[in-house]
């Protein structure tokens, strides 16, 4: 495990498109299906990842707070699954439905869909306005493994919040950090 980083892609940045398979139900599922009325978190996951497991039930939590907001949720797991078989799109399936994730699961195998989002590490979280537009990226909160600090997704929840009132985030986005996504070939 490699303690990584997010990119920070800038802020405005329009959502690349994709359409990837969900793990949960079998369909194929697009952004332009998914998003939201008001916003979409996008969050790039997996199910191994220390950094994930420690905030997967704040991630449940506050996707149950906000969909009747009409802010979507989106997973997406961008592992190399031929090295990193624990996330395998079986295994995704089965971890989301024991936690169990309110929000699709999506397999990204090219990894292109990571790519374009410059995604770094798992988890990285991407707010995009009802435009699509990038409002937020970075961590959920300050809470790591063994770091004692609760999670409460208190960053993300205060973009959600500036983006459903209409106002100005002013509080810095701090970057996301946890495993680095292992791409395949590297």
């Amino acid at each position: 495990m490699a303690r990584t980083y997010s990119n920070m892609l800038a802020l405005g940045t329009k959502a690349p498109h994709f359409s990837l398979p969900d793990t949960i139900s079998g369909k194929e599922m697009s952004l332009s299906t998914l998003k939201g009325e008001k916003g979409t978190v996008i969050m790039f996951i997996c199910n191994h990842c220390p950094y994930v497991i420690h905030i997967n039930e704040g991630l449940v939590k506050i996707a149950h707070d906000y969909p009747q907001k009409s802010i979507s949720f989106i997973a997406i797991s961008s592992n190399d699954v031929e090295n990193y078989p624990e996330d395998s799109p079986e295994l995704m399936k089965k971890i989301a439905l024991e936690l169990p994730y309110p929000f699709p699961y999506l397999y990204d195998e090219t990894q292109k869909v990571a790519k374009l989002y410059e995604a770094a590490c798992t988890p990285d979280i991407y707010l995009f306005d009802a435009d699509l537009r990038l409002i937020y990226r970075g961590q959920l909160d300050d809470s790591r493994p063994q770091n004692g600090i609760p999670v409460t997704a208190m960053d993300l929840r205060y973009a959600l919040d500036c983006l459903l009132e209409n106002k100005p985030n002013h509080c810095p986005q701090k970057p996301s950090m946890g495993c680095n996504i292992k791409w395949k070939g590297a």
